[in-house]
């Protein structure tokens, strides 16, 4: 299994709520940058978290790398979710390459969960940040981390 974890882009700090914060341009253009390193991959899923930031960032992706399914919603992949929950899920999904597009600290703590097996080592995700980890499968301590991209 191949995970790609995608932190939103640059957001605009002021909205009704937290989940109703939209990207600004420049964060649309870090997703985009981001979105490159995807181009050619056998992506099978793209799951992103409710809030709109996310959601956007999810778009802007699928329709950079030709994606013709929709994107899924993953309702536990908000920024103060327990990755534990997202272990779950995704030790069920079937598909060999699958992009998530969520937050910090919920990302972060992840990516430290799948590769130290603890979330006391959380990886380093700025806005639009990527990474790629590789594994048998979602399990806490067994995937690698590949790659970490920051857009510049």
């Amino acid at each position: 299994m191949r995970l790609w974890l995608l932190r939103h882009g640059e957001a605009f700090p002021e909205a009704p709520t937290d989940a109703e914060r939209p990207l600004t341009p420049h964060g649309r253009d870090e997703v985009l940058r981001s979105a490159v390193q995807l181009a050619g991959r056998p992506i099978a899923a793209i799951l992103a978290s409710p809030y709109l930031r996310a959601e956007q960032s999810a778009e802007l992706v699928r329709q950079a790398i030709g994606f013709r399914a929709a994107v899924g919603t993953a309702p536990w992949a908000t920024p103060e979710s327990d990755p534990r929950e997202a272990l779950s899920y995704l030790d069920e999904r079937e598909e060999g390459e699958i992009l998530l597009v969520s937050h910090n600290p919920f990302l972060g703590e992840l990516a430290g969960l799948l590769i130290h097996g603890h979330r006391q080592q959380p990886v380093s995700m700025r806005t639009a940040s990527l990474a790629e980890l590789e594994g048998d499968f979602a399990a806490a301590g067994l995937m690698n981390l590949l790659a970490l991209v920051h857009p510049q």
